[in-house]
C-alpha cells in the first residue's frame, strides 16, 4: 500500500463502500458532501493506487468496491 495519506473525504468514500458495491453515482449520492464528480475519480483514483479500491463493469456501469 502507498503512503499517501487518507483524507476525510477518502474515508468517507471507503465508509461508503463497506456495505455494497457502487457506481460513482451511488458514491456520490451516499456520501452528500462531495458537489464535483471530479474530486471523486480522483479519490477513486488515489484509493486504486494504493491497493484499496477494484472497479468492474456491470450492465453498462462501472462499479467500485473494497479489497479489505
Amino acid at each position: 500500500m502507498n503512503e499517501k495519506e487518507i483524507s476525510t473525504t477518502h474515508q468517507a468514500v471507503i465508509e461508503a463502500l463497506k456495505e455494497n458495491h457502487l457506481t460513482s453515482f451511488q458514491i456520490l449520492k451516499k456520501i452528500g458532501n462531495i458537489s464535483l464528480i471530479l474530486i471523486l475519480y480522483n479519490i477513486l483514483d488515489d484509493l486504486k493506487s494504493m491497493g484499496i479500491l477494484k472497479s468492474y463493469m456491470k450492465e453498462g456501469a462501472k462499479y467500485h468496491y473494497l479489497t479489505l
